[in-house]
C-alpha cells in the first residue's frame, strides 16, 4: 500500500522538479519522502473505531459459534477457517434483520438469510457434516420466535 500511495505522488509530480530534487537537492526529496511517509502513516490509522470495534465484535462471535459447531463436526483445520469466515459474513446481516425488521418479516427475512447461509456452507463441509449442520443450527443459532397473540 505505501508504495503505490509512493508511486501515485510521484507520478503526479512534474518530471522536471522531480529530477531537481533527486540531483540537485536531496535533503529536500528526504524530506518529502519522510512527509509523504507521516502523512500515510497517520491516514492509515485514523480508521473509524466504531466500525472496528464491530467488526472485532463479529471476529468474537464467529470464533464462539465455530468452535461450538467444530466441537461437533470435527472440521479440518481449512473448513474451520472458511466456516469461521462465512459465519463472520453473516452475522452482520442477521443483526441488521434483527434491529430493522419485526413481526412475520423479521422471522421470514431471518429464514431467508438461514437458507442462504446454509446453502454456502453445503460448499465448505462434507455431506455428512453438513447433515449434523443444520440439525444442530436450529439449536445453536434459533431464528426467534413471533407473537402471534393479538393485543387487547
Amino acid at each position: 500500500m505505501l508504495t503505490k500511495a509512493l508511486n501515485i505522488g510521484l507520478m503526479a509530480m512534474n518530471h522536471q522538479i522531480f529530477k531537481y530534487f533527486i540531483f540537485q537537492n536531496s535533503n529536500t526529496m528526504k524530506k518529502l519522502i519522510l512527509l509523504l511517509t507521516l502523512f500515510i502513516g497517520f491516514a492509515a490509522q485514523a480508521q473509524d473505531p466504531f466500525l472496528q470495534k464491530d467488526a472485532d465484535d463479529y471476529e468474537i462471535r464467529a470464533d464462539a459459534l465455530t468452535e461450538t459447531y467444530n466441537a461437533e463436526l470435527a472440521l479440518t483445520s481449512k473448513q474451520e477457517l472458511l466456516f469461521k469466515k462465512k459465519i463472520e459474513e453473516f452475522l452482520p446481516r442477521y443483526d441488521k434483520i434483527r434491529q430493522n425488521l419485526e413481526g412475520r418479516e423479521k422471522l421470514n427475512s431471518l429464514l431467508s438469510l438461514g437458507e442462504e447461509e446454509s446453502a454456502e456452507m453445503r460448499d465448505i463441509l462434507t455431506q455428512p457434516q453438513f447433515d449434523l449442520y443444520v440439525r444442530l443450527k436450529e439449536k445453536i443459532q434459533p431464528l426467534g420466535r413471533v407473537d402471534t397473540k393479538q393485543k387487547k
